[in-house]
Order: C-alpha cells, then sequence, then structure tokens
C-alpha cells in the first residue's frame, strides 16, 4: 500500500513500490525517487521542501522509500546514503543527487523538466 504525504507517495510494500515505478516507464516522464530512513536528521529536514517540490512540479512522480522499511529495494539500487534522490526518465536512471542539498535537488528537477518539454 501507497500513502500520500502531499504530492509525495510513500511506498511501504514491494507491491507499492513496483505499481509506482510502473507508472514512471512512460517515455517523458519524470520520477524522483527519494531514498530515507527515519533516524535520518538530514532526510527529515528536507522532507517539507520535497513536498513544496511535488506542489509546484505536478507533472513529476515523487517517491518516497524508507530504506530500513524496504531493505531489499535499498540494495538494488545500491543505496549507500541518505537521503539520495534518484531521477528516472522512461525507466532509465538519468540523475543523482546524494545528500539533503536543496538548490541541486530543485536545478535537477527544474532541468529535466524542461528537456521534457524542450
Amino acid at each position: 500500500m501507497a500513502t500520500e504525504e502531499g504530492q509525495v507517495i510513500v511506498c511501504h510494500t514491494i507491491g507499492s513500490w513496483t505499481e509506482q515505478i510502473q507508472k514512471g516507464n512512460e517515455p517523458d516522464k519524470l520520477m524522483v525517487v527519494d531514498f530515507t530512513a527515519s533516524w535520518c536528521r538530514p532526510c527529515s529536514l528536507i522532507a517539507p521542501f520535497l513536498a513544496e517540490l511535488a506542489r509546484r512540479f505536478p507533472s513529476v512522480l515523487f517517491l518516497k522509500v524508507d530504506v530500513d522499511e524496504l531493505k531489499q529495494v535499498a540494495q538494488e539500487w545500491a543505496v549507500e546514503a541518505m537521503p539520495t534522490f534518484v531521477f528516472m526518465k522512461g525507466g532509465t536512471v538519468v540523475d543523482k543527487v546524494v545528500g539533503a542539498k536543496k538548490d541541486d535537488l530543485q536545478q535537477t528537477i527544474a532541468r529535466h523538466v524542461a528537456t521534457a518539454s524542450a
């Protein structure tokens, strides 16, 4: 089951993760996956900013995965630090931001949204 946090969809099960990932397979669809952890202070601090970005960029699919809750997913994606933001288009990884870097996160989203509409 996936629950929505603003427009950030939190994946709590492998099934919800798989369902959401399939939605992001559209060719021009930008998907941002936030790999986070409940104990990670920088993750908690950037969460409201991510929700704000989700409201500002409604065409982007924002997902959140707790690495302790979905360890298998975190391992498959080779997540080693939190937060890690993975950017995908058409099912392919196109970018990555590691750390709670607001400017990098915002600029990377804006850059990929611009290329999707160009």
